[in-house]
């Protein structure tokens, strides 16, 4: 999260050039990509937990 902050704060200041941010922002992407991943990964443990107790 922290380095999705850090990429967001660098395209608002708006001082990159292209190639720059087009390299952020596929950075961006692929953290996304990742933390999308985990979050789903965990809804999942917690739903299969959530079963077993019931």
């Amino acid at each position: 999260m922290e380095e999705l902050e850090s990429i967001l704060a660098s395209i608002e200041q708006g001082d990159m050039d292209v190639d720059d941010m087009l390299k952020k922002v596929g950075r961006a992407t692929e953290l996304i990509r990742f933390c999308r991943q985990k979050l789903t990964q965990t809804d999942e443990a917690v739903q299969k937990l959530m079963e077993e107790i019931r």
